[in-house]
Order: structure tokens, then C-alpha cells, then sequence
């Protein structure tokens, strides 16, 4: 073919074809491609990167931006804190929050971090603020048990929680928590982290640390506590208001062994040891709360905020007695849950004071205030019976009568009301003023009123008042039989005039207080006062000693013990039984006062004043007066 036409069949104007040429060993797939793709991935890592790190400090931002500072850890704000002792110093009630001493590890008995370790955090000498093994291990655990059985939280992340954040469960907070555990990791050792954990962990009661909780729990410091006692207080973060010991001591001992089982587990002791320690609670016992004091604590801090202006922790001094307490509690539970349940008899109510003073040495205001924290030895107003007749003839007396008066027990009617003696009362005709005390005649007791006082309702009413008795009063005939309403303290605090010589006194209950551990001036109370003569207070005295001795009181009567003296009382249908009385004691003169019945008023079986009250007022001062 000639050239000119080899030419046009290229195509016109192509160019005429160039040889390629290689270099020895080189490939024939193009460079750029695999720069171009590598630099793809490095932007696109470069770019995640960033997005992710803005993301991060987007986060850290938020959980950050409300974070409370760190540095505050040991200053953190609490309310003041008030304990209530009793007379011999043992606690009886603390409020606000109670902090003991500031205790160091190497003071404390090795069991307290061991058992704390075993039950909360086994690994917290070796992870660094969180722990992601205790995590899952805890999800494992709540997945098949299909509810939270288990918590994640390192003791370093509780720690975090109990001094910075609320108690709200939201995952913020829980970032926040997490944050804050590891800057306390980075910032104290653990031996350190250990210490303010003990210090300020909630324990129940009130009381914040190891060594608060240990004071009110078993009286003693931290640096004294036995295996058991380290093992429950180590028990008491996981539910601190219903496992201590005063709120429950069954599920306090029920999670102490759980302690002790977790401290074998992990080798801090032997199932000897643990054995051991089981046998000494049980033998120490876990006494149930008071069923008193808590009444009796309600009581004494009432108005605190008027009576101890400003914040400083306080120390109460009381005057209750704890042996008189507990003898009074005791005696009465037995009685609700012996004769007292065969009875219909559901409630009950004491109070002792010291006839001179005034001074409340015991007072149980229902039978579990636990229950029921309404005190029915304070709050109460039920009708007295027979109980108030003394304030009748005291009336009289002040008149110019004397006990050996002779008064009628026949029948008596009053604009249509004639009031009666009971089916089983014998008459008698004439008889003394002090016999028809004695024998709680009702009709002879309306005759004093309307003709022996020259002032009838009026005269009866100025006496009890007189002597410290308030209350609805009626002002007709039908007050010498005790239908008006009075509570139980206010009774017992008018019948120590009868047996002091005719002072009036104000039931009180503090007898001293520190503040910030220096002495302050406890809150005042009305000095005894002269409110009857003591000739007239001796008069009542013996007619009161006649009612125990021969009258409807025998059952009052304390073996080998003289000058007991006080008055039944009943009222219609047995709804309220009565026994308010004296006698001699430890220390001087204990007023007693004894209320029976329900909260409902139903009536009881037949129980007068004179049969179940008569003899608790016995048995209580046999066993604590």
C-alpha cells in the first residue's frame, strides 16, 4: 500500500505512533491511584478524629460544666447535729447529722476495710477508680436474677457520689460520678481514699463515719469495734436506714453474716472466725429500740430550734432514768401481750417523774412507737374516772374539811342525773371523807362537790388547775367523776403536789447541754412552787396511802416498801383504766402515772383502774424504782 494511503487509513492528521520504552523491574499498574486512596484514608481518619475528639470534650463539657470542685471534698455542709443522753450518758436519740471523730486507718481494727473490701469493692486495691470487670460482672448478675441485685460502683465511685452529686440516677450523673472517681484516684492513695470513705459515709441514725455509727450503735469508738461489729457497720451502706440496728436488728444480723460469709470468701478470715463472731452477737444480743424513748426523745426536743437558737452541734443531757425506762417498757409490753390481749386492752401509756422536781424519769406513749409514734402519754386527752376525785377532796379540804369528816354514800340526784356506786358496791350509809376516797364511792364523792367545797364544780376546778392540772374540765356536778379530759403527763405532774407537800411542778426533761463541747445553760423550767398548804398536802397524802392500803388501789400495794399512795380510775363502759400514784424510790419520791385502752375507745374487758394499771404501777417500780 502506498504511504499517502497508509496515512489516511490512521486517520487524517494523526500523529505517527511513538515506541514505549519500560525501565528493567518496574510495574505497569499507575502510582497516582494508590496516593490518591491512601490519602483519602488518612483525611477521613484525620477527620474522625477530630469530629471525635470535638465530640469528647463535647461531653466532657456537659458533665463538666455543673461539676462541683474536688478541692471541697472535706468541706462539705451538713445540719447540726443533737444527741440526746440519758441520765448515766448512754444515747438515746440523735437528729441532724452526727459526726464522731476523724479516725486514721492505722487506728481502726484491720476487719473494718477488710469487711468493707469483701462486701462492696474486692478489687479496689487494684483498679483505678472504675472497674469494668465489676461491671460486667455485675450486669451478668442482674440480667439473671431479672432485677438489680448487684451494683458496678467501685467504693471510689461511692465515694464520689456520697460527697458531690445527688442521689438522682440518670447517666449524666453517672459520668459525673465516673469523672470524679478518677480524679480522686489520681489525687489521694488508697489507704487515704479508704479513711475519708470511713469517715463520712452514711450509716444510718443519723450518724456519718464509722466511728458516729459505732458510738450509737454499741457505745463504744471505732478503734474498739469486734469482728461482728465491724462486719455490720461494713453492711449498713447498701440499705443504711433499714438494716441498722435500730431500725431492725434481725435484718442487721441477717446482713452481718453476710459480711462475715464475704470476708471468708476473700480470706480476711476463717469460718472459725466467722463462727466465732456469729456466736458473739448473738450472745451480745441486738436489743429492739426502745418502744420509750422514742416517745419520750419526740418529746424532750420538741420546739429544739426556739430553745437552742444557731448551728452548733448540741449534747442533751436528760433526765430520764434507763433503768426506770426500761422496766416501764418491759412491764408494760408483757402486760399488752399477756392479760392485757385477753382483755381487749390494745394501747397503754406511762409516765414517772420525780415528785420534787418534776423532772420525767420514764415515759412510754403507746405500745410500739415504731407503729405508731402519736404519744399517749403527751398528746392523748381522755377522760380521767375516778383518778380525778383527789382533786375533789382537795377542794374540800381547802374549805376547812378534814379527812375523818363523815360524808352519806346514799343516793343522790342532780336535775335529773343520779349517778351510782356499781353492782357490786355494798352500801355502807355514813362514812369518812378518807374512806369514801378510799373506796372510790362515787355518790359520796358528788356530795363533797355539790356541799363540802362551797363552790361545787367551780372550787374542784381552780384546785386542779391549781396544782398543775389542765384540761377540758365541765363545770357541772359530773366532774367528781372525772368527765373531763386531761392527758396522762399533766395527771401524774398534779399528783407529785400530794406527795412533795403542796408544790406545784412543770414536767421538764433537759438537765444540761454542751455546744460545740462547752458547757451552755440547759433550756428553763418553772421552779416548784407553793400551790396548796402542807398541812392540806399531808392530808391527801394519807387518804391516798388509805386507797392503796384498804381502798381500790391494794393491787398498787409494793412489798416491803411504805408510803405508797394514789387513786384508780375508770371510766363508763371501761374505756379508760387508771392507776396515778407515789411511792419511795431511788433517790427520792417517783410519781407514776398508768393509762389502759384503745385508740378507738372501744371498751375493755371489765379492766378498772384498780386491777391491771394498780399492778403495772407495782411491777414497774419493783423491777426499776
Amino acid at each position: 500500500m502506498p504511504p499517502v494511503q497508509a496515512g489516511r487509513a490512521r486517520g487524517a492528521g494523526a500523529p505517527p505512533p511513538v515506541a514505549e520504552t519500560r525501565r528493567p523491574g518496574t510495574s505497569s499498574a499507575p502510582r497516582p491511584r494508590r496516593r490518591s486512596l491512601f490519602l483519602r484514608l488518612l483525611s477521613l481518619c484525620l477527620m474522625l478524629s477530630i469530629w471525635g475528639g470535638l465530640a469528647l470534650a463535647g461531653v466532657l463539657l456537659v458533665l463538666a460544666w455543673d461539676l462541683p470542685n474536688p478541692d471541697l471534698a472535706q468541706q462539705a455542709t451538713r445540719r447540726p447535729s443533737v444527741t440526746l443522753l440519758a441520765a448515766d450518758g448512754s444515747t438515746l436519740a440523735t437528729q441532724g447529722d452526727l459526726f464522731g471523730e476523724a479516725v486514721r486507718l492505722r487506728d481502726l481494727p484491720p476487719t473494718l476495710p477488710a469487711a468493707l473490701m469483701a462486701v462492696e469493692d474486692r478489687r479496689f486495691r487494684s483498679h483505678w477508680g472504675v472497674d469494668p470487670k465489676g461491671v460486667i460482672r455485675a450486669a451478668l448478675a442482674n440480667y439473671e436474677a431479672g432485677e438489680v441485685v448487684q451494683g458496678g460502683s467501685t467504693l471510689t465511685q461511692q465515694l464520689a457520689k456520697n460527697l458531690f452529686l445527688s442521689p438522682e440516677r440518670t447517666m449524666r450523673r453517672k459520668g459525673q460520678e465516673v469523672l470524679l472517681a478518677l480524679w480522686l484516684e489520681r489525687r489521694f492513695t488508697k489507704d487515704q481514699l479508704l479513711e475519708i470513705y470511713l469517715n463520712r459515709v452514711y450509716l444510718g441514725a443519723g450518724a456519718f463515719g464509722v466511728d458516729a455509727a459505732s458510738r450509737v450503735y454499741f457505745g463504744i469508738p471505732a478503734r474498739r469495734l469486734a469482728l461482728w461489729q465491724s462486719a455490720m457497720l461494713a453492711g449498713l451502706p447498701k440499705a443504711p436506714s433499714r438494716l441498722n440496728p435500730r431500725a431492725s436488728p434481725d435484718l442487721a444480723a441477717a446482713r452481718t453474716a453476710e459480711v462475715l460469709e464475704a470476708m471468708v470468701e476473700t480470706g480476711a478470715i476463717t469460718r472459725a472466725q466467722m463462727d466465732q463472731a456469729l456466736a458473739e452477737m448473738r450472745a451480745r444480743g441486738l436489743a429492739r429500740p426502745g418502744l420509750g424513748a422514742g416517745y419520750f426523745a419526740d418529746w424532750a426536743l420538741d420546739d429544739l430550734a426556739e430553745r437552742f437558737p444557731g448551728n452548733a452541734d448540741l449534747v442533751l443531757k436528760a433526765t430520764l432514768d434507763p433503768r426506770l425506762q426500761r422496766a416501764a417498757e418491759a412491764r408494760l409490753a408483757a402486760l399488752l401481750d399477756g392479760p392485757g390481749a385477753r382483755a381487749g386492752v390494745t394501747q397503754g401509756a406511762v409516765v414517772a417523774i420525780d415528785a420534787a422536781t418534776g423532772a420525767v424519769r420514764a415515759m412510754v406513749g403507746g405500745r410500739d412507737y415504731r407503729t405508731s409514734s402519736f404519744n399517749r402519754a403527751t398528746q392523748a386527752q381522755r377522760q380521767p374516772g375516778s383518778a380525778f376525785k383527789p382533786f375533789v377532796f382537795l377542794a374540800a379540804l381547802e374549805r376547812g374539811h378534814m379527812p375523818d369528816d363523815i360524808v352519806s354514800d346514799g343516793p343522790i340526784t342532780l336535775g335529773g342525773w343520779s349517778p351510782g356506786n356499781g353492782a357490786t358496791y355494798q352500801p355502807r350509809g355514813d362514812m369518812t371523807f378518807e374512806d369514801a376516797l378510799a373506796l372510790s364511792v362515787n355518790t359520796a364523792a358528788v356530795r363533797v362537790l355539790v356541799r363540802g367545797t362551797n363552790g361545787g364544780p367551780r372550787a374542784a376546778i381552780a384546785a386542779a388547775q391549781r396544782v398543775g392540772l389542765t384540761g377540758r374540765l365541765p363545770n357541772d356536778a359530773t366532774i367528781a367523776l372525772g368527765t373531763g379530759e386531761v392527758t396522762l403527763l399533766d395527771l401524774t405532774a398534779a399528783y407529785a403536789a400530794f406527795a412533795n407537800g403542796g408544790r406545784r411542778v412543770e414536767p421538764w426533761a433537759i438537765a444540761g447541754a454542751t455546744a460545740e463541747g462547752r458547757a451552755i445553760a440547759p433550756p428553763p423550767h418553772a421552779a416548784p412552787a407553793q400551790a396548796i398548804t402542807p398541812e392540806q398536802a399531808q392530808m391527801m397524802r394519807r387518804m391516798l396511802e388509805a386507797v392503796v392500803a384498804r381502798g381500790t388501789g391494794r393491787a398498787a400495794a409494793i412489798p416491803g416498801r411504805a408510803g405508797v399512795g394514789g387513786k384508780t380510775g375508770t371510766t363508763q363502759d371501761f374505756r379508760d383504766a387508771w392507776f396515778v400514784g407515789f411511792a419511795p424510790a431511788r433517790g427520792g419520791t417517783i410519781v407514776l402515772g398508768v393509762w389502759l385502752g384503745n385508740d378507738d375507745a372501744r371498751p375493755m374487758e371489765e379492766v378498772t383502774g384498780g386491777r391491771l394499771p394498780a399492778r403495772l404501777f407495782r411491777e414497774i417500780l419493783e423491777a426499776g424504782g
